[in-house]
């Protein structure tokens, strides 16, 4: 322009005068362009006007020149005449890097002449451009994942808020506008503005934590390319109680102690608190008689606990020997658990031979009870034992009733014991007798001192009547269970004062009374609480258990230290073959606060234990089933061993779990477990007292829990002892016939149990018979078989006959003297011969006599020297000599190098 202002004007002419006028323009422009595009749209339009018009050069626009920030624009003449212009972008626009843009503009006419001399400019205007936006960018969220929680039971107006932005520059396309929830069915919504709200009241026992996905849109309506993930975690309404414990515990037979609540702790709302009481129950009532005991029969329990002999069973099992209950109610439970009902119809009289004729001062009455309350406003008496008059009168001697959920027990005396006023009724009025609850009830007499004991806890009587002894009488008396037998003073003699309930282990046994170790071993629970890790209880713990340790108490002022303990509280069985099924576990716990007795309220907690079915073993009997002897040796002081090979194993499949002591063998588990009884039964005729007997010597019994009984029907061991000394027992039962010519065969069969029945053996079967006699055989070595038992002589004798018959052979007649006198001198030496080698049988014999087993070891070289016999044919060749004896004899045994040849 400053070019054109010093270019040359022509000579003559003023260019002052050709061109007088400057370029005019508005004073200020505002325009318009949309980012990315180039036009930019000015208002008012660009146009520069000319006073000098029409004047060529002079009254034209030839330019518009912008000035300042280095704008990117520029301005464009469309028409020189009419000062109309353009301003355009001189390349791409970014509304996102500069929204708005502020320059001056001017514009030049073309001069004076066609060289452009002379230029002039207008005023400087001011423009003002704004770039429009375009919606190129979606909404982002502030971030990658939104976290929240809620409160249970609670309406929200807002949970949590969300945030998303827009990178566009303006208003219209950065602004969000709208929110939106991806995810449906849930009870949640969303506002414009971002806000989380809930519609519904949230349930943590429902669900704990929800996931929602949410969208957001521009003013744009442009929506986000990826949605945002909330998550809004149920917090549960602070209650007061335990957590973190499982409703139902596993309990695998043979693991010992499992703790039931490993990670449960007590929630208490940050109150404060000054001290914790909690009480852990075990309910085990519906279990057996109370709860998990061992079921082996009552004699066989008081063997194993070590109780006195001499106790009488008044409720055994029905069998032949033991009829008078097969007309009662019987359940036998589970797991062989014999157990009587009385429905207040059923009674039995106990057999005269059965019943302890001299009770003496001391003796003891046990039994396991059921009982409910009676009926009635004046209940009955309910009896359970009853020794009454059999006739004509109707004293009552002594019995054990149930009056009122009193339990009452009468003893009377004869004046032949005692001629004054003494007690004869003692009263105990307990919760137990009437909670239809199993308990073990023993009652002590050490007269006039009567002691109960229930459940293994001592209770004296709370009342004691005296009354007179009993006038002495002739008349017999009968002992019934389950009613009073009232045979006088009636017109038809009956039961009377029936009990209601159950009972089991009813016993009697006069002279001696129970200790209290051996009542709490009778009844005592195999399943209970037990503390895992005792010694790591806090110090300021203090616990309780009951005798029965169904139930636990404790006690802590520092909750974590009651935490700790919880923690550790277990359930143990410690029975080998337990009974599976459900045990409801109950905790009560009370808080106590600083200043006040009760603060916060806990609620119960029920849970339960599982105890899983045992692995249920397989008995097995083996051995040989055949015995074949010779009738010596069933003749003989000994007899002979029928099971001298028998075999006991027990065993369970692998897949059944593991039970205790188990050994790995190919496709099976061998268990060690006790037996409880083994019967031997006579198949066929039963065994004839005047010829044979079975039977087991009672040092034989020696060192074991072990007892037997006998009878013609064959022998029961029984006692809870170890299978290898039920093998050694029975290994020693012994048959003998002393008329066995009369036996053809004789037949057994043994079954062995454990657990009162629950587990039997297979039925063995073993028959003993005679052999058959054998025809004389010739050089017979009885060297081989030598016994360890017997002396040797030093006199050698081969044997060359061996007949059953004896044989007597006369020398024929015409024998020469000389012949006569060798035979008789052969003779005398052989009988001093037969005369030391009595009496080294006599020796042996005494010796062997020590050991039973060792005499049964080898009967197939016993024989009987009382019917030796020896004939001598002294015509025989060379002067051989024959001795013939019988084939048997176990008690009496000589070696065979006694046999000696002359």
């Amino acid at each position: 322009i400053k070019a054109h202002e010093s270019s040359h004007v022509p000579e003559g002419i003023s260019a002052q005068k050709l061109n007088k006028h400057k370029p005019w323009i508005e004073t200020s422009y505002h325009g318009v362009i949309t980012e990315n595009m180039d036009t930019v749209l000015l208002d008012p339009p660009l146009v520069a006007l000319d006073k000098d018009a029409p004047v060529p050069y002079a009254g034209e626009i030839c330019a518009f020149k912008i000035h300042g920030q280095e704008a990117p624009f520029e301005a464009v003449v469309l028409n020189r005449t009419s000062g109309e212009g353009v301003l355009r972008a001189k390349g791409p626009v970014d509304c996102e890097t500069q929204k708005e843009y502020t320059f001056i503009i001017q514009a030049y006419d073309c001069g004076a002449e066609a060289s452009g001399a002379s230029w002039k400019k207008s005023h400087k205007a001011v423009v003002h451009i704004q770039v429009d936006d375009v919606n190129e960018f979606s909404p982002v969220f502030r971030e990658p994942m939104y976290h929240a929680s809620a409160m249970e039971g609670k309406i929200y107006d807002s949970i949590l808020q969300v945030e998303a932005w827009d990178q566009d520059c303006s208003p219209q396309y950065s602004q969000i506008c709208n929110y939106d929830i991806v995810t449906s069915n849930t009870p949640f919504a969303i506002d414009r503005n971002g806000n989380i709200r809930n519609t519904e009241r949230l349930s943590y026992d429902k669900k704990q934590r929800y996931k929602v996905m949410v969208t957001a849109f521009d003013c744009g309506q442009k929506r986000a390319t990826e949605s945002v993930a909330v998550h809004i975690d149920v917090k549960p309404v602070c209650k007061p109680g335990w957590q973190g414990w499982n409703k139902q515990v596993d309990y695998e037979p043979g693991t010992g102690s499992k703790q039931l609540f490993p990670k449960m702790h007590l929630e208490t709302c940050d109150g404060p608190l000054s001290a914790v009481r909690a009480m852990v129950e075990l309910q085990t009532s519906h279990i057996g008689k109370g709860c998990d005991r061992e079921t082996y029969s009552e004699k066989s329990m008081q063997k194993l606990c070590g109780a006195a002999s001499g106790s009488t069973d008044l409720l055994p099992a029905p069998s032949i020997s033991t009829n008078w209950t097969a007309s009662l109610l019987t359940d036998s439970g589970r797991d062989s658990d014999l157990i009587f009902n009385f429905d207040g119809r059923q009674a039995a009289n106990v057999p005269e031979q059965v019943v302890p004729q001299n009770l003496t001062d001391q003796f003891t009455i046990a039994t396991w009870m059921k009982h409910g309350p009676s009926p009635g406003l004046r209940a009955e008496k309910e009896t359970l034992l009853c020794n009454s008059d059999k006739t004509e009168m109707n004293r009552h001697h002594y019995s054990l009733y149930v009056h009122n959920c009193r339990l009452v027990f009468l003893l009377r005396r004869d004046f032949t014991q005692v001629d004054t006023f003494r007690p004869a009724e003692f009263h105990w009025k307990l919760e137990q007798i009437c909670d239809k609850e199993w308990h073990y009830y023993v009652i002590n007499v050490e007269f006039p001192a009567v002691t109960l004991f229930v459940d293994g806890v001592t209770y004296e009587p709370y009342l004691v009547t005296d009354d007179w002894p009993i006038h002495p009488s002739s008349i017999d008396t009968q002992l019934t269970v389950g009613a009073c037998w009232q045979g006088g003073e009636v017109s038809t003699p009956r039961f009377t004062q029936f009990f209601r309930g159950s009972l089991s282990g009813l016993t009697i046994r006069p002279g001696r009374i129970e200790t209290q170790k051996v009542i709490s071993c009778l009844q005592a629970c195999k399943e209970g609480l037990d503390i895992h890790s005792l010694e790591s209880l806090g110090k300021d713990i203090k616990f309780h258990f009951n005798p029965a340790q169904s139930v636990l108490v404790m006690e802590g002022e520092d909750l974590e230290s009651v935490n700790t303990a919880m923690a550790k509280v277990s359930y143990i069985n410690s029975r080998q073959f337990p009974t599976a099924g459900l045990r409801q576990l109950h905790i009560t716990t009370t808080l106590r606060c600083f200043g006040e007795d009760i603060c916060i309220s806990i609620p119960d907690i029920k849970a339960l234990v599982m105890v899983l079915p045992p692995s249920e073993p397989r008995i097995t009997i083996a051995g040989s089933d055949q015995l074949v002897r010779p009738a010596a040796d069933l003749r003989g002081a000994m007899g002979v061993a029928p099971f001298k090979e028998l075999r006991i194993t027990s065993t369970v499949t692998k897949g059944d779990g593991v039970p205790f002591s188990a050994v790995y063998r190919p496709g099976v588990l061998e268990a060690m477990h006790n037996l409880d009884y083994c019967d031997v039964l006579v198949i066929g005729e039963e065994l004839n007292p005047e010829q044979e007997s079975l039977e087991i010597h009672h040092s034989s019994l020696m060192g074991k829990h072990l007892d037997a009984t006998n009878s013609t029907s064959g022998i029961s061991i029984y006692g809870v002892d170890s299978m290898a000394h039920y093998e050694e027992a029975l290994r020693q039962v012994r048959y003998r016939n002393w008329r066995p010519a009369t036996l053809s065969n004789r037949r057994f069969r043994l079954t062995c149990s454990e657990l009162n029945g629950r587990y039997t053996s297979n039925e063995f079967n073993l028959e003993v018979s005679l052999v058959h006699n054998a025809a004389p055989v010739e050089h017979v070595n009885h060297m081989a078989v030598q016994s360890q038992y017997m002396r040797s002589v030093h006199h050698p004798l081969m044997v060359h006959s061996m007949n059953l018959s004896f044989k007597h052979i006369s020398p024929p007649t015409g024998t020469p003297p000389a012949a006569t006198v060798v035979v008789v001198i052969c003779i005398a030496a052989l009988v001093c011969i037969v005369v030391l080698g009595i009496y080294r049988l006599h020796s042996t014999h005494q010796d062997s006599s020590k050991s039973e087993e060792d005499e049964a070891k080898d009967p197939e070289m016993d024989w009987d020297d009382s019917t030796l016999t020896i004939t001598v044919n002294p015509m025989e060749v060379r002067g051989h000599y024959t001795k013939e004896f019988p084939e048997k004899a176990l008690s009496t045994k000589i070696n065979s190098k006694a046999l000696v040849k002359i």
